[in-house]
């Protein structure tokens, strides 16, 4: 027999950015057709700062226990907690539910309403309600991104001896920290740590690799997930391909590098990096001259293997099975061009913290010197490691980010990889001037406010203030910015500005969340079940988030977040079962469900 807990409903106020028009009334009516509550409270008719009132309404209608219902309701927890104390009650019985986070699409709120409301008042997690019976899972999972998380999923399946497939779009598995030099707090290596990761990938025997690939098309069922792969044409046959490297010899054009951020170009036909996988050459269709006109083939002539290279090559369409999808497609930097008031892509010496990564790295276009950018014989700048070095270097925190005009969120890693940045220029370049204008600094994670100190004691110039503008004077870049501490405003001289840019979600996002059929946040990033206790699941039943494409995070935590998405697809397998997709569960069966699984279920 199941527990009588005479309950009352508290609406708290709604989100006021929240895009939907909630109806109270329903709400309401919602609540009522449950036999346990007995009183329902609304934020507009009954503030909470009379607690009288809600001291005499308890004691009233018997209250046992209140459910905090509305936006933040842990605000009001201690209010309620209070009230039933005085009233003779236990003040710990207070249920919270935030009923307006995550309304899934396709899902009208009154449903989402109730169904959270029933899991609340039988005290029962969301998402448990929403696991069905046990049903045949296929084994095989699909991966859809190859950066670090992505990786680190990929892996952690396939050791379980279950098949994976490992979907990216570019022409190599890494991601953005392939880019990077050295990782923060430690300075370890990023290669030594990726890179024996990617070539277990590509070795792996349950580990199948489709790069230069795109998802089309998602279809069936949570544990039964058909999906249509557009592999786009490399034009290039990886399985003959030596890489010599004649073909990109002879290539007559040349275009800016996307893994080098601009900062060097390469030809239409090419290997992303030194080190990518698979390490074979790929044709971008955009920039081929016989692809765009008809005409060239050079690469073809040149190229010592028959039939290696076929420039008529189309995208095919192919089609797989998979039980479980981890959505791992990491994020895009902040387009620095967008703030006019740093000159960048107007001054050729302000340049990104992306590349300033490829200019201290020793296999970026300058071997790992600092300089400055130049222009080639044919206008095009780039960054050339014959070039003058710099004598002062200004970084710039927050570039896009913490900003009401562009990202009102923190991107989380801008403070540390700038500091980081700031001892790599000292390595490079000793007797360079580096300053660091920040707004604050942000070090919260294991060993960074160590790191932080750290850069104090190497003698960066720490500044705290947002820069408002930056022009260039006689060759030399002129910061106008303020100093918080001294109360100041400063005019500074430097040689070159590095921007600090910041984490948007990738530009693909929606289109693959309309495919996948889950959720983004306000900002654009992938939304989790539940931000604190379920944040790799979706409310889409089998699909799973990790790494930076669910909101900014640093490599470690991207790393934990593949390997928790990766446990929780090998239990889905084991187990036989997944979570069903709420917009497919009948409302009387997630009721029936959580009354199964109540803890107030009892003899």
């Amino acid at each position: 027999m199941r527990k009588t807990l005479c309950t009352g409903v508290y609406f708290s106020h709604s989100d006021s950015n929240h895009s939907h028009p909630f109806d109270y009334q329903e709400l309401y009516d919602a609540v009522e057709i449950v036999p346990e509550v007995t009183k329902i409270w609304n934020f507009s008719e009954n503030p909470v700062h009379d607690q009288k009132f809600f001291i005499e309404e308890i004691k009233k209608f018997n209250i046992d226990r209140i459910i905090i219902a509305g936006f933040r309701p842990g605000y009001l927890k201690p209010f309620f907690a209070k009230a039933l104390q005085k009233a003779g009650k236990a003040p710990e019985n207070i249920l919270l539910t935030d009923i307006f986070h995550g309304i899934p699409e396709g899902v009208p709120y009154n449903k989402w309403v109730k169904a959270k409301l029933l899991c609340t008042l039988y005290e029962v997690p969301f998402e448990a309600s929403l696991l069905g019976e046990p049903n045949p899972v296929n084994p095989e999972t699909l991966i859809i991104g190859g950066g670090i998380a992505g990786i680190q999923a990929s892996l952690e399946i396939a050791n379980s001896h279950n098949k994976v497939y490992l979907i990216e779009k570019t022409g190599t598995i890494g991601g953005h920290m392939a880019m990077f030099d050295k990782t923060f707090p430690t300075l370890d290596c990023a290669a030594c740590i990726l890179t024996p990761k990617m070539v277990d990938v590509s070795q792996h025997p349950y580990i199948e690799l489709l790069t230069y690939s795109e998802i089309a098309d998602v279809s069936g069922a949570p544990g039964n997930y058909k999906v249509k792969i557009l592999k786009k044409a490399r034009r290039v046959d990886i399985t003959t391909c030596t890489g010599c490297g004649i073909c990109t010899e002879k290539c007559p054009t040349s275009v800016k590098s996307e893994f080098d951020s601009g900062a060097s170009l390469r030809k239409a036909i090419y290997i992303p990096f030194p080190q990518a996988v698979p390490n074979k050459y790929l044709i971008d269709a955009d920039s081929c001259r016989y692809v765009q006109t008809g005409k060239c083939g050079i690469c073809v002539k040149f190229c010592p293997v028959e039939n290696c290279i076929n420039l008529d090559e189309q995208d095919q369409e192919i089609e797989i099975t998979v039980g479980n999808i981890v959505v791992a497609t990491g994020f895009k930097p902040f387009d620095a061009g967008r703030m006019e008031q740093y000159g960048y892509g107007k001054y050729p010496n302000v340049i990104t913290s992306l590349e300033l990564e490829r200019l201290v790295n020793a296999s970026g276009p300058t071997g790992g010197n600092i300089v400055f950018r130049s222009q080639d014989k044919k206008g095009n700048w780039i960054f050339n490691a014959d070039s003058p070095v710099p004598k002062s270097i200004a970084l710039i925190h927050c570039i896009g980010s913490r900003d009401e005009n562009y990202n009102k969120y923190c991107s989380r890693v801008c403070c540390m990889y700038s500091l980081k940045l700031a001892h790599l220029i000292g390595e490079k370049l000793p007797e360079t001037k580096v300053y660091e204008y920040y707004i604050d600094m942000r070090a919260f994670g294991k060993g960074y406010e160590e790191f932080y100190n750290r850069i104090k004691e190497e003698g960066i110039h720490l500044i705290r203030g947002k820069t408002a503008k930056i022009k260039e004077q006689d060759d030399r870049l002129i910061l106008r910015t303020e100093d918080i501490e001294h109360r100041k405003i400063l005019e500074q001289s430097v040689d070159m500005v590095v921007l600090s840019v910041g984490l948007e979600p990738g530009s693909d996002a929606e289109k693959l969340a309309s495919i996948l059929g889950i959720q983004r946040s306000d900002n654009g990033w992938f939304k989790e079940s539940d931000a604190l206790s379920n944040t790799n699941n979706t409310l889409s039943g089998g699909i799973l988030l990790a790494g930076t494409c669910q909101g900014p995070k640093d490599i470690p935590d991207s790393v934990v977040q593949g390997s928790a998405a990766a446990l929780s697809v090998i239990q889905s397998i084991q187990q036989d079962s997944v979570s069903q997709s709420l917009r497919n569960i009948p409302l009387e069966t997630i009721k029936q469900k959580a009354m199964e699984l109540s803890p107030l279920n009892g003899e």
